[in-house]
């Protein structure tokens, strides 16, 4: 490794921003410094010497010598502004803003190209899993038939504490609020669009395919109810929330939603916080990385793993993106390689029929109902399942099967 000394202007000291400063300073080899942090609330105590702080963020975009920029804020948005602006000046960015990639992944990618820097962000997906570069590099040139994995620490904890303390989703969610393993407003995780954040830049690595957030499904645990929980117990069967896509014929399926797996599936005992992802490739078979998905320290290494790659002038070449452009001159339309129109087989619960008006049922497998609850093991048309998509209102539950 290159005995490079690098000086970073730091947005955000949150949960992520305190890992890497604790990282950073344990770290042995890397020769990196914070030179400033910008930071928004002005009342809060912090940890370390307040000269290290601004509250402009001109004082890092315009400050001279610094040979990386990394964002950790919440907002989307602002993130999207420093991003942006700090690469249009030339400067390398590190970001773990899993939605603000997905939603301007098209602009960064040309950003990124026309100024000749780089934009890492293995933190962004699985926490501590290097599975991105693992992507770029390992499997640059193989043919990728499948990924899926458990993207989300939240909603594994909580899915992991109801089926093994047998209780009920409000009360973990609660709990999972109290000990810093949900936010406080949970919405993002429970309801599958953090998954989906990351499915999307998995798309990006693994397929070459830009896809707007708004293009892929996602249905969350946030309609769970203890009822699902017994019904996966009596069949042997574990829920899971996974992000998933997968080659089929000349196009892809690309989709975030809970999913039964089995005691045969590498993911099965995956429990609690902790992440994984597997991935099938035509002549490497399937493999499958575990680790913590979330949490100050973990995610905090993932982004120091990217600083560090900066001192030897890393950068995310874009091998299967690049050809399909190259094979399209330019025109690509990402959405004609993608399947939304496709049979899959699904458990519904359900409080009334009317709940499901909008759904397209092909056929039904299996049929329960009750005072207390109804539901249907059914195959669907997996495009007839975007009527549910950020629908606050619907008490709906859906696992596919």
């Amino acid at each position: 490794m290159s005995e490079k000394k690098i000086s970073i202007g730091l947005f955000g000291f949150g949960c992520v921003g305190q890992g890497l400063y604790d990282v950073l300073n344990h770290s042995q080899g890397l020769q990196a410094t914070i030179d400033k942090i910008c930071v928004k609330n002005k009342g809060k105590q912090r940890k370390i010497d307040m000269s290290y702080f601004t509250y402009d963020k001109k004082d890092i975009l315009k400050r001279k010598g610094l040979d990386v920029i990394v964002e950790l804020i919440d907002n989307a948005d602002e993130a999207f502004e420093i991003v942006k602006e700090a690469m249009s000046n030339g400067i390398n960015v590190v970001t773990a803003n899993k939605k603000m990639l997905a939603e301007n992944f098209a602009e960064l990618y040309k950003i990124q190209q026309e100024n000749n820097v780089s934009l890492i962000y293995e933190g962004s997906v699985g926490g501590s899993i290097p599975i991105l570069r693992n992507l770029e590099e390992y499997y640059d040139n193989e043919l990728l038939s499948r990924f899926r994995g458990i993207l989300n620490g939240t909603c594994n904890y909580i899915l992991s504490r109801m089926e093994l303390e047998n209780k009920d989703y409000n009360e973990i969610l609660k709990e999972a609020q109290a000990n810093g393993f949900a936010e406080s407003n949970p919405w993002l995780d429970v309801a599958g669009f953090d998954t989906l954040y990351k499915t999307c830049l998995m798309a990006v690595h693994s397929f070459g395919l830009i896809l707007k957030p708004v293009q892929v499904l996602n249905l969350g645990i946030q309609n769970i109810s203890y009822d699902d929980i017994v019904y996966a117990k009596e069949k042997g069967l574990r829920i899971k929330m996974l992000g998933t896509g997968y080659k089929s014929e000349d196009k892809f399926r690309v989709y975030a939603m809970p999913h039964f797996v089995n005691r045969q599936d590498d993911l099965y005992n995956v429990l609690y916080e902790y992440n994984a992802v597997e991935v099938e490739g035509a002549f490497s078979c399937k493999q499958t990385l575990v680790g913590k998905g979330a949490g100050s320290h973990p995610t905090g290494s993932a982004v120091l793993s990217d600083i560090s790659a900066l001192t030897y002038n890393y950068r995310y070449e874009y091998k299967k993106l690049n050809k399909i452009r190259k094979a399209l001159n330019g025109d690509y339309n990402a959405e004609n390689f993608l399947d939304n129109n496709f049979p899959i087989k699904v458990y519904i619960r359900f409080k009334s029929k009317d709940q499901l008006k909008g759904i397209e049922i092909i056929s039904i497998e299996e049929e329960y109902k009750s005072e207390r609850t109804n539901y249907i093991v059914a195959t669907v048309n997996l495009k007839s399942l975007f009527s549910l998509k950020d629908n606050k209102e619907s008490k709906v539950f859906v696992c596919a099967v």
